[in-house]
C-alpha cells in the first residue's frame, strides 16, 4: 500500500513538471500582463538576473520595442531579416538588410534598416533541410542593459516573434523562468543609441575596427528545432 502511494505521488509530480515547462516551446504570441504583486520582477537568484520566456527589447540604435522569445534550445540568437544584400566595404564583407517588425508598444508595423559587417557564417539544419546564414553582431537593449550579441539573419516571417535569444546570449543575461513573461521593464541607458550610432559610423570609416576573425574558420553547424 505504501509503495503504491509513493509511485502515485511521483507520477503526479512528474506530470506537473512537464505541464509547467510547456510554455517554453509554445509558438504563440503572448500579451503583456501584470505580474502578481507578491512577486518581485527582475529579481536575481544567486546573484543572477531572471528573465521570462518572452521579453521586450530594442535593437539599437532604433527606438522600436520588439518582442523577444527566449529559447535555450537554440545556440545562436536569430533575427528576422529580409532583402539581404552582401557587399564589400573597404575590403570587408558586409550585409545590408531590412527588419520589418511590429512595435511592441504601439502595435504599428515599422521597417528597420541595418548594415553590419559579417562576423561569420553558420549552417543551420532543421526539419526543412539546411541553409547557410550570415551571422552579425547586433546591440540589443534588454531591461536596463545593452548586450552586443551574435545574431544569424533569416526570414522569420512565419514566426510569431521577430527575435529569438539563444544560449550564447542567455548566458550573458541570466536565468530563465519558463513560467513567466515580461519580467524586465525596458529602461535602456540614455546614451546607448548615440553610442551605437557612433560605433557603427567608425567601423564604416575605419576597416581595422571590423572583426572578421571568425570568417576564415570552418563554418559551424547548428540544429534548429523551433516550431
Amino acid at each position: 500500500m505504501r509503495s503504491s502511494f509513493k509511485l502515485s505521488f511521483l507520477a503526479t509530480a512528474l506530470l506537473g513538471c512537464m505541464l509547467h515547462a510547456a510554455p517554453l516551446y509554445a509558438e504563440r504570441e503572448v500579451m503583456e500582463q501584470a505580474e502578481p504583486a507578491e512577486v518581485t520582477t527582475a529579481d536575481s537568484v544567486v546573484g543572477q538576473r531572471v528573465i521570462g520566456w518572452i521579453e521586450k527589447g530594442r535593437i539599437l540604435p532604433e527606438a522600436t520595442a520588439v518582442k523577444i522569445k527566449v529559447d535555450s534550445g537554440a545556440l545562436t540568437s536569430s533575427m528576422h531579416a529580409v532583402n539581404l544584400k552582401r557587399f564589400t566595404r573597404q575590403g570587408k564583407s558586409w550585409v545590408r538588410y531590412d527588419v520589418p517588425v511590429k512595435d511592441a508598444d504601439t502595435g504599428e508595423m515599422v521597417t528597420l534598416k541595418f548594415e553590419r559587417p559579417v562576423f561569420r557564417w553558420v549552417k543551420i539544419r532543421g526539419a526543412g533541410g539546411q541553409d547557410h546564414r550570415p551571422v552579425v553582431k547586433m546591440s540589443m537593449c534588454i531591461g536596463d542593459k545593452v548586450y552586443e550579441e551574435q545574431f544569424s539573419l533569416r526570414d522569420r516571417g512565419d514566426m510569431t516573434y521577430p527575435v529569438l535569444i539563444g544560449r550564447r546570449t542567455i548566458e550573458h543575461i541570466g536565468l530563465i523562468d519558463v513560467s513567466r513573461t515580461f519580467l524586465l521593464p525596458l529602461d535602456c541607458p540614455p546614451a546607448a543609441d548615440e553610442e551605437e550610432r557612433d560605433r557603427q559610423q567608425q567601423m564604416k570609416e575605419d576597416a581595422s575596427l571590423v572583426d572578421e576573425s571568425e570568417l576564415g574558420k570552418p563554418e559551424e553547424v547548428e540544429e534548429e528545432n523551433e516550431e
